[in-house]
């Protein structure tokens, strides 16, 4: 069956690589992926599946084995970024301003052509695969928890779940996997320090949200470093500082936006707490007020360990035990997260550098690529995975 797996990616692969090619070209941002979900759709229909519109712009499709047995599913994300595309490749974005920088292409056309391996080997398989195509996973509330919400998981219900990511980490041919926690929960911090504007020369008739922000900044690290036990990994950045004064105007209020993010569901709610707490007591007590908004965004991936390991094992046996490696933990986030707190799931990562190629740029770079040849290995070891897991 594995060869006969390989024989069927060898077969789709050029097919696959046109798939990827046309939605590269024609990337759409976060729950505006309309052309696309019209695309995956048609796309499926083609193969004689029944697809489903779902949350707008998802779909959702089933392929059903000869006999009886348990569903598993397989999912893949739509949409693209905010990013004007520097590579002059045949492929490059038409949409200027947006762009496959995630990679997102590469899982959509893995997909279908692990959807296309899987049909042709449907009356041999003993259950039922589920495909999952999701908008949105790029912004909140993320794509994962509507699709949810809407029923993705239900009728029939999956036993478990496998999703896989680009990463150029990894050269071409090689893929990673980790059991356990592996990428943190992300929360959007939004502050407005509000204080008194006035000349830059009279402060003492004003009250400086600058300088009030500029103590916040400092005393919110205290969340990590004072608050927090050391053994859960947490990170709070505050990225964004905007105090629209002058060089000699003191602005009436300064805005803040930052991250927090961990891998402790309890210790996160926690730490919102503490933000607010911190927050609301040091601008009072120097003479301001201020709003904050903790926006709640994904939980942590927790990728299933007997779940991961099955599939560890079947990327052993299609690639070779040399070409899996293991990943670290990561502080970056994904909604695939919704998927694995409400059932086993696994979410593992496709190599797709190559450094003689120039492709060895980090997702969310206008310089991103990926070496198509991933999406040979893509499509074959995601139907592979299923396969096994169905027996």
């Amino acid at each position: 069956m594995k060869e006969r797996v390989k024989e069927k990616a060898d077969h789709y692969f050029h097919k696959v690589v046109e798939i990827r090619r046309h939605l590269h070209q024609h990337p759409e941002l976060s729950f505006q992926e309309e052309q696309t979900a019209q695309f995956v759709f048609q796309t499926l229909e083609s193969m004689g599946l029944q697809p489903q519109r779902i949350a707008n712009t998802g779909v959702v499709a089933l392929i059903e084995g000869a006999k009886t047995g348990p569903v598993v599913a397989l999912r893949a994300d739509l949409d693209a970024l905010p990013i004007l595309e520097t590579n002059e490749v045949p492929y490059k974005s038409k949409n200027d301003g947006v762009m496959h920088a995630c990679g997102h292409d590469v899982h959509t056309a893995s997909l279908l052509g692990a959807a296309m391996i899987l049909n042709d080997l449907k009356s041999e398989l003993s259950g039922k695969i589920k495909l999952i195509f999701q908008p949105g996973e790029e912004k909140l509330p993320g794509g994962a928890s509507i699709m949810i919400q809407e029923g993705v998981l239900k009728n029939p219900e999956p036993k478990a779940i496998f999703g896989q990511h680009v990463f150029p980490e990894l050269e071409v041919g090689k893929v990673g996997f980790r059991s356990g926690q592996y990428m943190a929960s992300c929360d959007e911090i939004h502050i407005t320090v509000k204080g008194k504007g006035g000349h830059g020369a009279m402060p003492h008739l004003a009250i400086d949200p600058i300088l009030i922000s500029s103590h916040l900044v400092l005393a919110l690290q205290q969340v990590v470093s004072r608050k927090s036990n050391p053994l859960i990994p947490s990170v709070l950045t505050i990225g964004k500082f905007i105090g629209n004064g002058a060089t000699n105007v003191i602005p009436s209020e300064v805005k803040l936006e930052g991250t927090f993010r961990t891998f402790d569901e309890t210790w996160r709610s926690e730490a919102h707490k503490e933000i607010v707490s911190i927050a609301e007591n040091l601008v009072k007590s120097m003479g301001g007020t201020c709003d904050i908004d903790i926006q709640r965004g994904y939980p942590f991936v927790f990728n299933d360990e007997a779940l991961t390991e099955k599939a560890r094992q079947s990327a052993f046996a299609y690639l070779g035990e040399s070409n899996v490696v293991e990943l670290p933990m990561r502080a970056t986030g994904e909604d695939f997260s919704f998927y694995t707190q409400a059932m086993p799931g696994t979410f593992y990562r496709l190599g797709v550098a190559n450094p003689s190629k120039g492709i060895m740029h980090p997702v969310h770079s206008p310089s991103f690529d990926a070496d198509e040849e991933s999406l040979r290995i893509g499509s074959g070891l995601m139907a592979w995975i299923a396969i096994n897991e169905l027996k």
